[in-house]
């Protein structure tokens, strides 16, 4: 039963959730990467890499580039951004001010012992 808080970034959390396709995805940050030099970076076999790539293709966080008969793999970083605005910006801004004011009455209090010392 889909609540209202149910949107479509269900793949990109299944996806997400295998340490293997978060290796993939740390090295396609680093820039495009055709299918052969994943399963080099990644010490795997070229099957099980492209099952995942399979996976990460349906849920949009790589996207597929064909040059012939090689295909160049692509970071789509839309989706985590998509997950980073509704899961963790909503929660930056009140512990971001909440560790500014711990700051802040850390550093009074090192005056004042300062002063007293």
């Amino acid at each position: 039963m889909k609540t209202p808080h149910d949107t479509d970034d269900d793949p990109v959390w299944r996806a997400l959730a295998h340490p293997l396709r978060r290796a993939i995805l740390d090295v396609l940050r680093a820039g495009p990467r055709t299918t052969g030099e994943l399963v080099e970076a990644l010490e795997m076999s070229r099957h099980v890499v492209m099952q995942h790539l399979g996976v990460l293709r349906e849920a949009d966080l790589v996207l597929v580039e064909p040059h012939g008969r090689r295909r160049v793999n692509h970071l789509n970083p839309v989706p985590i951004q998509q997950i980073h605005r509704r899961w963790v910006a909503e929660f930056e801004q009140p512990w971001a001010a909440a560790l500014v004011g711990l700051k802040d009455t850390v550093e009074r209090a090192r005056e004042k012992e300062q002063d007293v010392g």
